[in-house]
């Protein structure tokens, strides 16, 4: 009984946490007061959150601490409150009738999980909801845990903070560590902002562009994304951004505390450039012979365009319609890779894949090698030297073969709903499970519900690092039968 009260009750704190989200679009009022008549859209929703969080922590005050909290237990709750975050997010855009329900639900999807596909035309969407999407993402980035801890503490909050999807603890006291992330990431906002309105942003366009960029999101309030500005500067800007947004934590705060040398010796950092590095050239010199451009501007598309899959931050410069084959299956390995762990980013992972090369690598030298040659391999962290022990080894693959089997399976099925070809379906679905949000043109305001709901299952798998769900799910399924087997005893 314990167990199910304590539950409830960081349930309820964090639905009271949702609905107060759920209230800073209206602030925008003032600024723009035509957008009042969809303030009740943001409101109800968002105080019907907050009075229900409030009856369930009232409800389920307890008298005494679990002395334990399991990964299975913060996984239940972490799933439940972003399906419960999903739902009631999707709730403004429906009551003021700017989608449907299903494109409503996806809406929410992709803006709190930071990916970044979207059914909306932003030619035609209020200010307050242009605002609203990226707000989303960037709260979804930094995820409600983190929210959470910053203002409550608790026995079960490392738990959660984990089971959410981040796996460093900087500082010693978890709340603060929570404290130090929102802090740096306010403060690349506020100079993300100031970039953008300096290189010839409106202040709007400009908080809702940086916002994204940090949360590797890629929400935009053009139509064309980044490519409308025709900007080298807002460009540049953009990629710094955007890998800051797909930096690890960790490295994030010995750049503040000027570790550089600590800073180049991540092997994830490393693999970060190197892919850069060698696949922009690449792509550059594809998109310069298949679609005739002079090599400074194939080169300028590459970078950006690049930065944007690898970082799964999803702006784009151009249309990937016309793109040469080549490039676009770099840019799907790039998107299906992804960014740092213990980022805002999604796809696989650097580290992970780092970790399969080293993998792959260490069992080649054996094959290779005398039986006698005993090696330790590691590999840097934030934290320092790191030795890749057979768990870590495990977890790895087993991890990498799931992420795979999923975006095979999630491509062949929009195949058959979308009606286009597998690599069309590739590129979007990659997207999706990355929790990128480039598209290839599938994606939109006439994409067909079943798509959407194949689009919206692979972002959900891919913010919250699969097995989470798995696990959320499994054990919340175990329950619910022990239930009705006592129920089914009882009569």
């Amino acid at each position: 009984m314990r167990k199910i009260i304590k539950s409830s009750n960081n349930f309820g704190k964090l639905c009271i946490l949702i609905g107060l989200l759920l209230t800073v679009p209206v602030l925008l009022l003032p600024w723009y007061p035509k957008d009042i008549i969809y303030s009740f859209a943001f409101l109800v929703p968002a105080l019907g959150s907050i009075f229900f969080g409030i009856i369930l922590c009232y409800s389920t005050r307890e008298t005494a601490e679990r002395k334990e909290f399991t990964v299975k237990d913060g996984s239940i709750i972490v799933v439940s409150i972003w399906i419960y975050s999903i739902l009631i997010g999707a709730l403004p855009f429906y009551l003021a009738e700017q989608l449907t329900f299903v494109q409503s639900l996806f809406e929410a999807v992709s803006g709190w999980t930071t990916t970044g596909l979207s059914a909306m035309d932003v030619r035609t969407v209020p200010r307050i909801f242009l605002f609203y999407r990226s707000y989303m993402q960037y709260c979804g980035g930094l995820g409600f845990v983190m929210f959470m801890v910053m203002l409550i503490q608790g026995k079960q909050a490392m738990s959660l903070y984990s089971a959410e999807g981040h796996p460093d603890q900087l500082l010693p006291n978890l709340g603060k560590t929570a404290r130090t992330i929102f802090l740096m990431y306010f403060v690349y906002l506020v100079l993300g902002t100031i970039a953008y309105v300096v290189a010839g942003m409106t202040v709007f366009d400009g908080l809702n562009h940086a916002m994204c960029a940090l949360s590797t999101g890629g929400f935009s309030t053009e139509y064309d994304s980044i490519g409308a500005y025709k900007s080298v500067a807002i460009e540049l800007i953009t990629i710094c951004l955007m890998i800051i947004g797909t930096t690890n934590f960790a490295v994030l705060l010995l750049v503040a505390k000027g570790k550089v040398k600590q800073v180049a010796k991540v092997s994830e950092m490393r693999f970060l450039f190197m892919l850069l590095i060698f696949s922009v050239p690449i792509v550059a010199a594809s998109l310069a012979s298949g679609l005739y451009l002079g090599m400074g501007d194939a080169f300028r598309q590459s970078l950006f365009n690049i930065v944007s899959a690898l970082s799964t931050s999803g702006f784009s410069t151009m249309p990937y319609g016309n793109w040469p084959q080549f490039a676009i299956g770099v840019m799907i390995v790039l998107m299906i890779i992804g960014g740092g762990i213990g980022s805002t980013a999604g796809g696989m992972k650097l580290t992970r894949v780092y970790l399969m090369l080293r993998i792959v690598k260490e069992n080649m030298r054996r094959k290779l090698s005398s039986n006698r040659v005993i090696s330790n391999p590691y590999y840097y962290r934030a934290q320092g030297k790191t030795y890749i022990d057979k768990g870590l080894e495990s977890d790895t693959v087993g991890f990498i073969f799931t992420y795979l089997l999923i975006f095979i399976s999630g491509s062949l099925l929009i195949t058959v709903t979308a009606g286009c070809s597998l690599t069309e379906a590739m590129f979007d679905f990659s997207s999706s499970l990355g929790t990128v949000g480039l598209s290839i043109g599938i994606t939109g305001p006439q994409t067909n519900d079943a798509t959407l709901l194949i689009e919206m299952v692979g972002m959900f798998l891919g913010r919250l690092e699969i097995f989470i769900v798995f696990i959320g799910f499994h054990v919340s399924f175990k329950k619910i039968m022990r239930f009705i087997k006592k129920k089914s005893k009882k009569l």
